[in-house]
């Protein structure tokens, strides 16, 4: 008898949670007056999200791409020189602020959490300046105390929707029982996970900060669900120009210590709006390249947007050539053929194979005829799986 194949187990990471898409989407949240709409402006480039020093000035969530600027893409226009160039992009949600009691409809309540449920990643802003001239929801600056009000109402948004969940659930047993066991099997197996889901929630855990308690499974149901507290984060914290340029700020330890402990390894990017948005408005490159080299620092947008990227697990692969530089943007994960739908339905149908180099391997060896004279043109199949910064050429059948 032959052996049995050998099944190598799926390493379960965070990268695992949330839709398996290429049209995702990241959330700016916080509290009222923190400086969301401010920093949306700022990242689209434009004035279209109302702000104002008010609470509740955003209502209505407007959303926005912003590009991302990008070295390697840089590298392959100027060297193919291409009449159109398509450069990628996140999109970005500006949704109305937070209030403690969110969960039980306060402030602009279950609307608010509704927005965040349709975005897959969210951008914490936190406040981390004083101005008595911009009113705050609670009256002080108080960052660690605005974190910590906006993760709670989240999670128990999530024990609210899992119970309900789980109450349904157990309604459909019987039923489950009657049609076959492999239903009551997967019936079981889904009620253990929820269980795993209210434990972890209300022992104060985000389901994203817990992934050595999920199984494949799990991942499988967690994913159907869509909770706040599995959407992956990062943090920008909106300081004073004086802070932001001498890279100093009294809030900063307290923040870096909340992070560390509730949500480790998520970015914390600092950045002051009001600066940007002055950067924002002068006439010309030059006249802000000036700006930034007088101030001795630099414009944090593009860090933001690259990190709010890569948060979502979204990847980029390029196609270049005289005619066009393009960079893709697909979920981690992709396959070659998937990949190759991004580009054309009928070219997932018709994959034949992908052929590739890496981009470090193509700036190195400067051209595609260097490349494959140095044996590192590579042909792929249909499970291949596309790594960020990969430069291919699709091969289609009829």
């Amino acid at each position: 008898m032959a052996p049995k194949k050998k099944t190598e187990d799926t390493e379960i990471g965070p990268w695992m949670l949330g839709r398996f898409s290429k049209a995702l989407k990241v959330g700016l949240v916080g509290m009222p007056n923190v400086g969301k709409s401010t920093l949306y402006n700022s990242l689209s480039k434009s004035h279209h999200s109302k702000t104002a020093n008010v609470p509740f000035c955003t209502i209505e969530p407007t959303e926005t791409r912003a590009f991302m600027d990008d070295p390697r893409f840089d590298w392959l226009v100027a060297k193919d020189k291409p009449a159109n160039e398509v450069r990628a992009f996140v999109t970005v949600v500006d949704i109305a602020g937070l209030v403690s009691g969110a969960s039980t409809g306060e402030g602009l309540g279950n609307a608010f959490l509704s927005h965040i449920q349709a975005v897959d990643g969210i951008i914490h802003v936190l406040r981390a300046f004083e101005d008595d001239d911009v009113i705050h929801a609670e009256d002080t600056v108080d960052p660690v105390r605005d974190i910590t009000t906006i993760c709670n109402e989240l999670r128990i948004k999530d024990i609210s929707f899992m119970k309900s969940k789980k109450e349904m659930h157990k309604k459909g047993e019987t039923a489950a029982k009657t049609k076959s066991p492999a239903h009551h099997k997967k019936w079981t197996e889904e009620n253990a996970c929820m269980e795993k889901i209210i434990e972890c929630l209300e022992s104060g855990k985000d389901v994203k900060n817990n992934m050595a308690n999920w199984t494949t499974s799990d991942i499988e149901f967690l994913n159907d669900y869509g909770l706040l507290t599995a959407k992956p984060c990062m943090f920008a914290i909106n300081m004073n120009k004086k802070d932001y340029c001498r890279k100093k700020n009294k809030f900063l330890k307290g923040i870096f210590d909340w992070v560390n402990e509730n949500a480790p390894g998520s970015a914390m990017i600092p950045y002051c709006g009001s600066y940007e948005e002055e950067l924002q408005d002068m006439e010309s490159d030059k006249a802000r390249e000036d700006q930034l080299k007088e101030d001795a620092t630099t414009s944090a947008m593009n860090k933001i947007i690259t990190t709010a990227f890569h948060m979502v697990h979204l990847i980029n692969f390029f196609t270049s050539g005289p005619d066009e530089t393009r960079a893709w943007t697909i979920r981690k994960g992709y396959k070659a053929p998937q990949a190759a739908g991004c580009i054309h339905t009928d070219f997932e149908k018709k994959f034949v194979m992908a052929e590739v180099m890496a981009f470090d391997v193509l700036k190195e060896l400067g051209s595609e005829a260097e490349v494959k004279a140095a044996g590192k043109y590579r042909q792929e199949g249909k499970n291949y799986e596309v790594q960020d910064g990969d430069v291919i050429f699709y091969k289609i059948g009829k």
